[in-house]
């Protein structure tokens, strides 16, 4: 048993029987009369005293070694002691040999951070953190952290941008294709809008390149000017951390959140049709993790963004446009050059300049105000993205050029170029020959621009079924089934019928034999039935225009000429 508990028992029995003696006690429990008495006297047992600490074989050498490490403090940084250094020099120096290297490495390891820490007393500070207190609607942070993503199949290296309100611990998440300041700035327009508010005392950063052009003395920076147009625009301050991992515990909550959001949302890695719809999907987790509660909080991030929303600085009346302008003249491949990218443009503007938007995740080229192409944004150096579109009247007078060009490979690698496209193509080849027949593809293709491509690819699904290669065969089938698609389609969607309270909607054909045809309603709670489009006289049936105010124009007539 422990000596607690001996005692324990010792002055239980002496509590039971106060006539037992010391020598029975001592006898019963087999210890020393010393034992019992010292139990009697108090409950808690005596620590055992420590043997005095043995003496150390280097303790002749201590002197010695702390005067080499004090000389160190001093010594440029490159030039200091090393542990085997100051082995050999106690031996050739002083003579020394009594200690092996295993014991001069542990008193060199244990003595060096005190020496240096009694010369720097009293004037050095000590590392540590220091817990803060956040107001609502004050603070926020932002940062970014890197992503893969499978966009269409291809892994792809994306950039996560985070803000995270330091007070609610509610954070906005979204994903874009590069760290440029139009990403940044993206980002912040999004998260803006959706948290309907901006924070009224500042926001917490790393030294951001785009955003930061100079890194000055303390926390001083050049700002880009672009950044600095958009933080007055939104009007909210800046507050830069230090640089490197010394500065990361000032904004260590979105740090942490980051890889948080990361490990729980996006393992394993997502498979997605378009950064768009990724981002649909973080804003989706971004309203359902309200209902979190972050460690060491007794609420809801919910709760405690629901204090705090009502704070914000409100949000500017008008968009601000992130994208960076640029004017790129057209050059002979139909192709422009932004920020070291190719993106094609349509082959009527060759030799002209156009007006470039590079946003976050795309890049918009327009002539005189009207969209001519948009392409998602490249982000590595000679990256190019060609549309198959943009050549069709160049193909028209070259079509070998089609099978060998970048424009065909990225369409067949993004699903526009099809399988029935290439049925369709082998067929013409085979019976027209292969430049008439890549002809007749181009026509083909050219559909695409006045008709969507699921009833272009069923006008070309039909002229392959009946054997006919014929671009007139398609444009025919393809209108067919546009209007066969169109004449489907109901006049109200359920999201309309919803709103109105409309349980169910019917659309008779309208037809010669259908004297009175209406589009007719039932409203769910039972009324009377609407009418909502009441039907058409027919031409006949219509009367024709009073043509009295044009025999006004009959009065003037002509010098010289009879009524």
């Amino acid at each position: 048993m422990s000596r607690v508990e001996l005692f324990a028992r010792i002055r239980r029995d002496r509590r039971l029987d106060p006539d037992v003696s010391v020598r029975t006690l001592a006898e019963r429990y087999r210890v020393h009369r010393r034992a019992v008495r010292e139990a009697l006297e108090s409950a808690v047992p005596k620590e055992r005293k420590k043997p005095p600490p043995r003496r150390s074989v280097l303790e002749p050498a201590h002197g010695w070694i702390d005067e080499m490490l004090r000389e160190d403090l001093a010594a440029p940084r490159k030039q200091k002691h090393t542990t085997i250094r100051i082995y050999r020099r106690l031996i050739s120096e002083y003579g020394f040999d009594q200690a092996g290297k295993t014991v001069v490495y542990e008193y060199v390891a244990r003595r060096r951070p005190e020496i240096i820490a009694e010369a720097k007393a009293g004037h050095a500070h000590l590392e540590g953190m220091v817990p803060q207190q956040h107001q609502p609607g004050e603070e926020a942070e932002v940062d970014f952290a890197d992503v893969w993503v499978r966009i269409n199949g291809e892994a792809t290296r994306c950039h996560l941008f985070t803000l995270r309100l330091s007070y609610s611990g509610k954070a906005i998440h979204r994903v874009f294709k590069s760290e440029a300041l139009e990403a940044f700035m993206q980002g912040h327009v999004e998260a803006f809008a959706a948290l309907g508010g901006v924070p009224t005392r500042h926001i917490r950063y790393d030294n951001l390149k785009p955003a930061v052009s100079r890194v000055c003395f303390g926390r001083e920076r050049v700002e880009s000017e672009r950044w600095a147009q958009f933080r007055s625009f939104y009007g909210f301050d800046a507050f830069y951390c230090i640089p490197g991992q010394e500065g990361a515990h000032e904004k260590g909550g979105v740090e942490q959140e980051g890889g948080r959001f990361r490990r729980n949302h996006l393992v394993p890695v997502l498979d997605v049709a378009s950064l768009d719809e990724l981002n649909e999907r973080c804003a989706r987790i971004d309203l359902d993790e309200e209902d979190r509660v972050i460690h060491g909080q007794r609420v809801t991030v919910g709760f405690k963004f629901r204090e705090e929303v009502d704070l914000f600085a409100p949000l500017p009346v008008d968009d601000y446009d992130c994208g960076a302008v640029f004017t790129p003249k057209v050059g002979r491949d139909s192709r422009i050059t932004v920020r070291q990218c190719l993106y094609s443009v349509p082959a009527r503007f060759i030799g002209r300049r156009v007006r470039v938007s590079l946003r976050a995740n795309d890049l918009l080229v327009f002539d005189r105000g009207k969209l001519i192409a948009r392409h998602p944004r490249m982000t590595q150096r000679g990256a190019s993205h060609d549309n198959l579109d943009h050549y069709l009247e160049i193909l028209l007078g070259k079509p070998g050029a089609l099978p060998g060009s970048t424009a065909l490979a990225t369409a067949r690698a993004e699903g526009m170029f099809t399988t029935v496209h290439d049925a369709f193509w082998n067929a013409a080849r085979e019976a027209h020959g292969d430049r008439d027949g890549t002809r007749l593809l181009i026509q083909v293709l050219l559909l695409h621009r006045q008709l969507a491509a699921e009833f272009v690819i069923a006008g070309i699904t039909t002229a392959l079924d009946v054997g006919g290669t014929s671009p007139d065969l398609v444009a025919v089938e393809a209108r067919k089934a546009e209007k066969a698609h169109r004449d489907t389609q109901p006049l109200l969607d359920d999201a309309d019928c919803a709103e109105l309270g409309i349980e169910t909607i019917v659309m008779p054909a309208i037809t010669d034999d259908t004297p009175d045809p209406r589009i007719r309603v039932t409203p769910a709670g039972g009324a009377d039935v609407i009418t909502l489009h009441p039907r058409v006289p027919a031409l006949t049936e219509r009367p024709l225009p009073p043509l009295d105010i044009y025999d006004q124009l009959l009065t003037r007539r002509r010098k010289g000429t009879s009524a």
